[in-house]
């Protein structure tokens, strides 16, 4: 059964950055398309980006040119590299397996102005 633990979150000053790491259990990885999703406090959670098997990748509009997603299958991890942050980028920020659709226990990214 597939886990996933995320890892990296923090405490970050407006345009400051973070790594995001997820690592997954199981043997299924290199097969799996992986989402990073987010939630702020008072919304509903949201897709920021997401990864294909073969590394195509998609951006919400509100994180492009400013976050990159990247896979090491030989890890099982999957990252979220994090650029030019700003206070709304404020989130818990959860690794999300397409093919089992298990998530992760969340990390906590806060951006302070």
């Amino acid at each position: 059964q597939v886990q996933l633990v995320e890892s990296g979150g923090g405490l970050v000053q407006a345009g400051g950055s973070l790594k995001l790491s997820c690592v997954a259990s199981g043997s299924i990885f290199r097969i799996d398309s992986m989402n990073w999703y987010r939630q702020a406090p008072g919304k509903e959670r949201e897709l920021v980006a997401s990864i294909t098997n073969v590394g195509s990748t998609n951006y919400a509009d509100s994180v492009k040119g400013r976050f990159i997603i990247s896979r090491d299958n030989a890890k099982n991890t999957v990252y979220l590299q994090m650029n030019s942050l700003k206070p709304e980028d404020t989130a818990i920020y959860y690794c999300n397996s397409r093919l089992t659709g298990r998530w992760g226990q969340g990390t906590q990214v806060t951006v302070s102005s």
